[in-house]
């Protein structure tokens, strides 16, 4: 749920009144925030930080766990914080000291990644034995033999011995800067994409994650923006993995 509410949504939700009383302790000015008297019902609050009086008394509501849905952009660190590089919640307003990116994309990887505050969620996705799909589209820097892109499809070993598991790997298309494809992975090692491509004597120059689990990267986010997750891609998701844990 998003962090950013208006006034009179998050008192009506608080059980204060409906929207119609709310407004009316607005016009009031009964209604503090942060020990500012607020008057315009539109005004934005952060659910998780903010301090709300009506009538002097102190309003209290937790609405809940965030999930959002980030476009990583490239040069960002999936990180809550780091020493030498800004990280992905440097793009974040009104940072959620409790928010934590799901998992990780690589500093020059750039697309779809979640970031939350409920941690049994994001170690779900994330889990390797539940085998949650990440898909990829990639750039390379020329187009591989078909016996490679199948070598993919069954698992391949990496230069350093670890077997991956079997992916999905579409045929691709050539363009005038390399090679496009899309490359569905259930694992989460380090680099992993890279090197898998490595393997076949193939170099990523470009690589942008697009799904996670049941949900894409919503195509009207810029680079470094973000939004709430859907009730419907929240509830994709737990059907996901309630199919994989075999609880649906």
């Amino acid at each position: 749920m998003n962090e950013q509410w208006r006034i009179d949504k998050w008192l009506s939700a608080a059980g204060v009144g409906s929207r119609k009383d709310v407004k009316k302790l607005l016009r009031k000015k009964a209604v503090r925030v942060n020990g500012e008297t607020i008057t315009d019902a539109s005004e934005k609050i952060n659910a998780r930080e903010a301090v709300v009086t009506v009538n002097g008394e102190k309003i209290h509501y937790d609405p809940g766990p965030v999930y959002l849905m980030m476009n990583k952009r490239e040069g960002r660190v999936s990180a809550t914080a780091d020493d030498r590089h800004r990280t992905v919640l440097d793009d974040i307003a009104g940072r959620n000291t409790e928010l934590f990116p799901v998992g990780r994309l690589d500093k020059d990887t750039t697309g779809l990644l979640f970031l939350t505050t409920d941690g049994e969620w994001a170690h779900r996705l994330t889990t390797p034995r539940l085998d949650i799909e990440k898909e990829y589209e990639v750039l390379l820097d020329a187009e591989p033999h078909s016996e490679e892109l199948q070598s993919l499809r069954e698992g391949i070993q990496l230069k350093d011995g670890i077997e991956t598991k079997p992916a999905k790997v579409s045929e691709g298309l050539q363009e005038k800067n390399g090679f496009r494809l899309w490359i569905t992975v259930t694992e989460g090692k380090y680099h992993q994409v890279k090197r898998m491509f490595g393997a076949i004597g193939r170099q990523v120059n470009a690589l942008k994650r697009v799904r996670v689990s049941n949900v894409r990267l919503d195509g009207h986010l810029e680079m470094g923006e973000y939004r709430s997750l859907t009730e419907n891609e929240l509830e994709a998701i737990s059907y996901d993995i309630a199919k994989k844990t075999g609880k649906y």
